[in-house]
């Protein structure tokens, strides 16, 4: 069985989108090839995949031989086709940048010349302060001879340190500190230390009478080698991670742990020549002040994690991260990619103001935390925050959401080879729940689609799955997947503000539908004997049916929260994602402001609550007419909660 299709993962099958692609390959039997170009390798190996170089807008093949062929075929066929695939931890799109050494004239240009170093400019910031060097023993081959007799043993001893490397890094995977954006890069590692490409590779260099740690050196530089000579600079910067997979095991072989940051002073300034995913994922980030490294780019794992942090950080500085070794202090420049070491009088000054400014504005924010925004009748606007995943509920609640407006429970099916039990989703909702007790919590039950495959569901094939068997859809035709979200939730309004929201609503009928399946799962949890509790329901307004009747849903459901990424994208008709029509893809269009309009127009007149969870609800330029309109609830990401709830505050200042 074999399908073409055009990639539309975004940029391709880079780190995270081929461990994503690998994990669902590896839920079939069938044995998959990927073929691009008359290439094909296994659908089974992300490296195999990483170095066959797919990008965007490509046209590959999927061929699969076996028992499930077809359904491994759909299901690969459909995430190859879905440009958010490669875009789920947010910011991945900013983590893309082209890795060009192009420097920017903001901030330190202006500095005189002496003394100044200049790399890539990978994290945005001014950053100053002691050194910390991070310069870990170089593991040089050994290039020892093995007797015949020593092979064996010697293949064993490597197959036993590959384990004790892929047990450290699930150990690591499994502790809640590790933010979601670095859990991605560090799972990412893992595959690599999962993959026959480089183990296998090794453990033939070994069965060919090389001992352990020159094999795994020489299996890893060679991939490494075969990363750099390709045109995408993304896929240069993984031949990095394979190298720092590459040298975990070689230090399992030694029985030595690698240095590592633990002992790192708050406000630091990491300098290094290499440092790997795996070591800064696990570091104190927040006693980081900034990273300067010889190796790297804006494309690498470092860069994006010390972006996701909010750390400065210039990279690539090559032979010129000697100079630092020495140095006591240092100033860097991540706008520019500049680097000062032992500043001057002058420089040091000029950083100091830079810094000085940047957080006084984080402080001026900062000041909205607690406040509750309100209109000028008296009215509260919940300003709360878009979130997928448990591990992103300190972030939300560091900035003050005023609960969550939008749980996006899809990550939670995605994670798994197989569909989460009820009492896995129960935990899930209960922490969420508790986390944000007394304010609300809005689940938005399973908006998966053809685009968004996951285990267990076989969906079909779709030239458009956007507008296909989808959302609420999928779920009222599925309710053995349904009825155990269903019955989590019930379980998990318990412990909280729960409130539920349907994804994809055209009309009543799907609200209703949705009703006696809820009313069932009450009686079967009644009849058990287990503890749940009722919760609002609303629906998410996202298809311009839903905006034509509005009223008629108005009247089944407890709030309206409107989706604009999608519902602009519906009216007009445009792919938010297809950047040939992006400029179609305009919220502030007269046809998407008047569905807004309407759909606010129809909640009010009703009674209930209207929110709005899309991208533009957290855009200061739109939202006092939002407000104007009726909606009393924004949810965003994090980052732009404290700016929102200034912006409520000043609208009704001058009002």
């Amino acid at each position: 069985m074999e399908r073409s299709t055009i990639v539309r993962v975004h940029d391709g099958l880079h780190a995270r989108p081929a461990t994503r692609f690998v994990k669902l390959a590896k839920s079939f039997e069938s044995d998959i090839e990927l073929v691009k170009d008359d290439r094909s390798v296994s659908a089974k190996s992300s490296v195999k995949l990483m170095l066959l170089g797919v990008k965007e807008n490509e046209e590959i093949t999927v061929r699969a031989t076996g028992a499930d062929a077809i359904e491994a075929v759909e299901a690969l066929i459909g995430y190859l086709e879905n440009p958010l695939a490669g875009t789920e931890e947010e910011g991945i799109a900013q983590s893309r940048k082209t890795d060009s050494g192009k420097t920017s004239s903001k901030s330190a240009s202006n500095l005189p010349a002496d003394g100044k170093l200049r790399g890539v400019a990978a994290s945005e910031g001014v950053a100053i302060g002691p050194v910390y060097g991070f310069f870990p023993a170089e593991i040089k081959q050994e290039n020892r001879s093995l007797a015949a007799n020593e092979i064996a043993d010697e293949v064993l001893r490597l197959k036993q340190a590959i384990a004790t490397v892929q047990k450290r890094m699930d150990a690591s995977l499994a502790e809640t500190s590790l933010a979601d954006s670095d859990r991605g890069i560090v799972a990412a590692l893992k595959d690599i230390a999962n993959d026959d490409e480089l183990t296998g590779g090794a453990i033939a260099i070994v069965e060919g009478g090389v001992d352990a740690v020159s094999a795994v050196i020489g299996a890893a530089s060679k991939i490494a080698s075969d990363f750099a000579t390709m045109d995408d600079p993304y896929l240069n910067a993984r031949g990095d991670d394979v190298n720092a997979v590459g040298r975990q095991i070689c230090l399992a072989l030694l029985g030595q742990e690698d240095a590592n940051l633990d002992a790192v002073a708050a406000g630091s300034i990491l300098v290094a020549d290499d440092i790997g995913a795996w070591d800064l994922a696990r570091a104190p980030l927040k006693r980081i002040a900034g990273v300067i490294c010889g190796h790297g780019g804006a494309t690498s794992h470092v860069a994006i994690i010390a972006r996701a942090h909010g750390i400065p950080a210039v990279l690539g500085l090559g032979r010129s991260i000697l100079d630092l070794r020495g140095a006591k202090t240092v100033a860097l420049d991540g706008d520019s990619g500049e680097v000062f070491a032992n500043p001057d009088a002058a420089v040091a000054s000029h950083f100091q103001a830079e810094i000085a400014k940047a957080d006084a504005e984080k402080r001026a924010l900062t000041a909205y935390k607690d406040v509750t925004p309100k209109r000028a009748d008296g009215t509260v606007i919940e300003i709360a925050a878009n979130i997928g995943s448990l591990e992103e509920i300190d972030a939300a609640k560091d900035v003050g959401a005023m609960g969550i407006g939008l749980f996006r429970t899809e990550l939670l099916f995605m994670r798994h080879l197989h569909l989460p039990s009820e009492d896995l989703q129960a935990e899930t909702y209960s922490s969420l729940a508790k986390a944000f007790a007394p304010y609300p919590v809005i689940v938005r039950t399973l908006d998966i689609g053809g685009d968004k495959p996951i285990a267990g569901v076989e969906f079909p094939d779709e030239e458009n799955p956007f507008l296909g068997w989808r959302g609420i859809r999928m779920c009222l035709d599925r309710p053995d997947v349904f009825k155990p979200q269903l019955r989590a939730l019930l379980r998990a309004a318990v412990h909280g503000n729960v409130k539920v929201m349907l994804p994809m609503i055209s009309g009543v009928g799907e609200v209703q539908a949705t009703r006696a399946l809820i009313d069932e799962c009450a009686k079967e949890l009644a009849a058990e004997g287990r503890a749940f509790a009722h919760f609002d329901l609303g629906v998410m307004i996202e298809t311009p049916a839903a905006v034509l009747v509005a009223p008629a849903l108005a009247r089944e459901v407890a709030f309206f929260s409107i989706g604009t990424n999608d519902l602009t994208q519906y009216i007009m008709a445009a792919d938010r994602l297809n950047p040939v029509v992006a400029k179609l893809n305009d919220v502030t269009h007269p046809a998407v402001m008047a569905a807004i309009e309407l759909t606010a127009k129809a909640g009010v007149e009703a009674g209930i609550m209207v929110g709005m969870c899309g991208e533009a609800a957290g855009r200061p330029d739109l939202i006092p007419g939002f407000i104007a309109m009726g909606l009393t609830e924004l949810s965003m990401s994090p980052s732009s909660i404290q700016r929102a709830k200034k912006c409520v505050l000043d609208t009704f200042k001058t009002a």
